[in-house]
């Protein structure tokens, strides 16, 4: 059996200061990130997003441990234009993800990524922590491009 590389994953902001609050389902991400199934990404724009967002010391140390495991990738060219109506301050998410060339971006923002859930937007799939949590995550990388 032949082992497929790691699904590279770009965390939005929101996802970063959860997981700087200790959410279990993140933990379990980062669990299997360091087992290689994951390779997680993110620019310094959602780490500083997530950085200014939190006010407890435990949760910025939180943060930094959690980024021990985090590649930090280039931020996307401000004039690149953007494939989908987002606001301006989650162009530079979307933007980067695609850059870097990552599988997906998972992110819990339901009001402005919400609406692109299960979609391939320039070769990024927009998901939920749940849709990785589901165990079959080959939808992402072998093109079907439907959510299960």
């Amino acid at each position: 059996m032949t082992q497929q590389r790691p699904l590279i994953i770009f965390l939005d902001a929101n996802i970063l200061f959860s997981a700087a609050y200790g959410s279990p389902a993140l933990e379990r991400l980062w669990d299997e990130a360091a087992q290689g199934r994951y390779l997680m990404i993110a620019s310094y724009y959602v780490v500083e997003e997530a950085r200014r967002n939190l006010d407890k010391a435990s949760h910025r140390i939180a943060l930094e441990k959690c980024l021990s495991q985090v590649k930090l990738v280039p931020e996307a060219d401000p004039g690149m234009s953007c494939p989908i109506p987002l606001p301006e301050k989650d162009r530079p998410v979307l933007m980067a993800a695609v850059i870097a060339r990552a599988d997906c971006l998972v992110t819990g923002d339901l009001i402005h990524f919400g609406p692109f859930f299960g979609q391939r937007i320039q070769g990024v799939m927009i998901c939920r922590l749940r849709d990785l949590e589901c165990g079959n995550c080959e939808w992402i990388v072998d093109g079907s491009g439907t959510a299960g």
